[in-house]
């Protein structure tokens, strides 16, 4: 009769901590019970360059004094190994430039250039106009082209799973992509609760999605940006967790045979004292 009872006890117990599917798999049909819908709001955008940003500026010409009046030396570095943020034997800073809190680069020949607000393809035009008219005046040679991209961009990741800063190594990251980076969500994480800290110009604002919903591919969630923090809580009040049929078999039998001598001990020492009476 008490073994009875203490599985009664037990089951619902072993049923709130079974982790499900329904808790961890991605792209479920929302509008189903707990899957939020989200309105088709994807709409990416060219990132805007921003104070604090730092910016690889390379002057290509087939003019070897063109390049070696703008760039560090005739050689560039390539450029993906700049994106990734290599430093290449110190020669990382001879072509990167810091974005100043009043929005400009330093540029030489140049000088203080407004590049905070602006794609990066605007940037370029303004600058290849800006040397065009440089170089018509120092030369006969009227032809260059320059390479302008964001380096050092990265995210961060906060969770008992793993966390951990990641690089950003191309233009459009997904969510998907940068959990992956990550290393995934653990099996305890709160996926209906996902946040996205970003700073933008100083504002600091914090984003709260359900992963688990298919409708992300197209919501304002899809892509994060630079410098986004993602934060995975816990699943509330879950302190441990059975996430397989065997785990919960193994974890019933254990608490079981645990159970079982505790009341033979409780039983031994009821009978002894009944029989000193």
């Amino acid at each position: 009769m008490y073994i009875r009872k203490f599985l009664i006890l037990l089951l619902p117990l072993l049923m709130a901590s079974c982790v499900t599917s329904k808790k961890v798999n991605l792209m479920q049909k929302a509008g189903q019970k707990g899957i939020p819908a989200y309105t088709d709001t994807l709409s990416y955008e060219d990132y805007y360059v921003r104070t604090g940003d730092r910016l690889y500026v390379y002057v290509y010409s087939i003019d070897e004094r063109v390049s070696s009046m703008f760039n560090a030396s005739g050689n560039g570095i390539n450029s993906s190994q700049i994106r990734q943020g290599n430093n290449m034997g110190g020669s990382y800073d001879l072509y990167t430039y810091l974005v100043y809190e009043d929005g400009t680069i330093d540029y030489p020949m140049v000088g203080r250039l407004e590049v905070r607000g602006k794609t990066t393809r605007e940037i370029k035009n303004d600058l290849e106009h800006k040397l065009m008219e440089y170089v018509q005046d120092q030369t006969d040679l009227k032809l260059l082209s320059v390479e302008v991209n964001i380096v050092r961009r990265s995210f961060s990741v906060i969770s008992d799973h793993g966390s951990g800063t990641f690089s950003l190594d191309k233009e459009k990251v997904t969510i998907f992509e940068a959990l992956a980076m990550a290393g995934d969500i653990g099996d305890f994480g709160d996926r209906s609760k996902v946040r996205i800290v970003r700073e933008i110009e100083g504002n600091t604002q914090v984003k709260v999605f359900d992963v688990r919903s298919e409708d992300i591919v197209n919501s304002e969630f899809y892509y994060i940006e630079p410098n986004d923090v993602i934060y995975i809580q816990r699943i509330k009040g879950q302190s441990f967790g059975i996430n397989s049929v065997t785990t919960g078999i193994s974890v019933a039998a254990t608490t079981l045979a645990f159970g079982g001598f505790v009341y033979g001990l409780v039983v031994r020492i009821i009978n002894r004292v009944e029989a000193t009476e």
